[in-house]
């Protein structure tokens, strides 16, 4: 029976304790509930906006990249040896245009051999015209053969020059920063190899010009030989017999 007066004076303590409390909450007042499916989807909607940076941040990155690659590759390259190209090629045809004797011309060629190199000797020619004929035919020959040593000269003359373009243009190559040096230097040097090749064909044509000279001025003379012996061979009409009084 005790126990049981205790019981209720403990329970009517405690509703009296609580009774403020109750009192002071406002009528209105919500108890805030979790939503774990709401936060799983919140969470999900930021990683995928900040995924959507990091993306967005690449692109650019790579954008620039590729605006630095494309301004390497438009920078051209600081060495030309174009000029000096163009100067020992001018050279070389100065030389070639400096030639003695028959220069080359098809027109001047023509009529040199029709009056220094003809065909046949016609009618007999004076000693005085063979032998002029003759000299300017030993002149052109070793015209020839001076002005071919001229043109080689020139050529062994460059050597040291292309050299030299050479070891700068492979070493411009070698740190070309993008595709247009490279490619510049690539062009440079095929024009290097254009003017040996011009070179070559300069001495090449003087020394087969030489030769044709030499040639001609030997079958010429021959013939001339041959004319000579026939002028001395040709007695005219020979002894013709006739009459003759010894007594008048």
């Amino acid at each position: 029976m005790r126990n049981r007066l205790i019981m209720k004076s403990v329970f009517v303590s405690g509703a009296v304790l609580l009774l403020p409390l109750a009192v002071s909450v406002p009528a209105h007042a919500q108890w805030a509930v979790y939503d774990g499916a709401n936060h799983v989807q919140s969470v999900l909607i930021a990683a995928r906006a900040l995924q959507q940076v990091n993306q967005q941040a690449q692109s650019l990155t790579n954008e620039a990249t590729m605006l630095e690659n494309q301004a390497r590759n438009l920078t051209s390259l600081p060495f030309s040896v174009l000029a000096p190209l163009d100067q020992s090629i001018a050279q070389t045809a100065a030389i070639v245009g400096q030639a003695q004797g028959l220069s080359y011309n098809l027109s001047s060629i023509d009529q040199a051999f029709t009056q220094t190199y003809p065909q046949a000797l016609g009618s007999p020619t004076s000693a005085a015209q063979m032998t002029a004929d003759a000299q300017t035919r030993w002149q052109n020959a070793r015209g020839a053969y001076q002005d071919g040593l001229r043109v080689q000269t020139g050529a062994v003359q460059n050597l040291d020059a292309t050299r030299s373009q050479i070891d700068s243009l492979v070493t411009s190559s070698q740190s070309a920063t993008g595709a247009l040096q490279a490619a510049q230097s690539g062009n440079q040097l095929s024009a290097l190899q254009t003017r040996q090749l011009a070179d070559l064909t300069a001495v090449v044509t003087a020394m087969g010009r030489a030769q044709a000279l030499e040639g001609a001025r030997q079958v010429e003379g021959e013939e001339q030989g041959r004319a000579q012996l026939a002028n001395f061979l040709d007695y005219g009409a020979g002894y013709t017999p006739g009459t003759a009084q010894m007594f008048h």
